[in-house]
């Protein structure tokens, strides 16, 4: 009757990963993937076997075959881990946002700005950080940032298959742009000559790095997310990541005006001297 069983478990597989999503949002931590009253027919178990016989190992990710012999599911709730993300971040902020403005000779624009390189520093060499440094045991660990990126990874499971551009481009990430995000806040603070000319590196190079992660998953048709998911795909892998075009783009634009305005004194002072002369 049911000669080809895959459509209808993919069928049962998505909708269960939405009613996983949904009880994780709301705290119940305690439902294990996947919570679907369906899977506890005989049918439903015939079908699941089916998954596992293919995959090794029962997990959330896609593509639904990928094998992660080595994973074992999160112990903590996805609110938990985006608490602890947002709680962090706006710590960083606010610590910022104080900092700067003890200052009293920067505008709002320019504390935002370096509020944000300070989140990004906390993010980058800290949590970006973990992955280059243990992406290869991530699957089968239940550290509380390992499990960050279990749970991340549900938008995007290249970070649990040790993906070669992801491990390549997060290592540099972590052990560039990182120390590089604090080190611009630094050069404000103090106002460095050299200030901007770091906020347009930061910047181009942040931009470049969401501009490839974007593109090579897009050449893999998405294949790595459960495409149009509201909370995996639109908020995980698009919204999360976003931010590093819109905001990099706004900064390099900044950096290229006061560069750009630097250049122009130096052109028009060494013109005036040569006229004197």
């Amino acid at each position: 009757m049911f000669r080809d069983k895959q459509p209808i478990n993919e069928s049962i597989d998505r909708m269960c990963r939405w009613l996983y999503a949904y009880s994780s949002l709301i705290g119940h931590s305690n439902l294990k993937y996947p919570p679907c009253a369906l899977l506890d027919s005989s049918f439903g178990k015939s079908l699941m076997m089916d998954t596992a016989s293919t995959t090794g190992v029962l997990h959330p990710y896609w593509p639904r075959d990928l094998l992660i012999p080595t994973y074992v599911a999160n112990d903590r709730s996805m609110s938990e881990i985006l608490v602890f993300l947002f709680s962090v971040s706006g710590v960083f902020l606010l610590v910022t946002w104080l900092i700067t403005g003890a200052t009293g000779r920067l505008g709002t624009w320019r504390r935002l700005a370096l509020c944000w390189f300070a989140v990004c520093g906390f993010i980058h060499g800290v949590i970006e950080g973990w992955f280059s440094l243990y992406y290869d045991i991530i699957p089968g660990d239940q550290s509380f940032l390992s499990q960050l990126w279990k749970e991340y990874s549900k938008g995007d499971s290249r970070y649990v298959i040790a993906d070669n551009f992801t491990v390549c481009m997060e290592t540099v990430t972590a052990w560039l742009w990182g120390p590089f995000s604090f080190w611009v806040v630094f050069a404000f603070l103090t106002n460095k000559p050299y200030r901007f000319v770091l906020q347009l590196i930061i910047s181009l190079g942040q931009l470049y790095g969401v501009v490839l992660y974007f593109s090579t998953e897009h050449r893999d048709g998405y294949a790595h997310s459960e495409l149009g998911h509201p909370i995996y795909f639109w908020f995980y892998f698009v919204f999360m990541n976003v931010l590093w075009i819109i905001i990099p783009l706004m900064l390099i634009v900044d950096a290229w005006r006061q560069l750009s305005a630097a250049q122009t004194h130096t052109d028009n002072t060494k013109s005036h001297k040569s006229k004197r002369n």
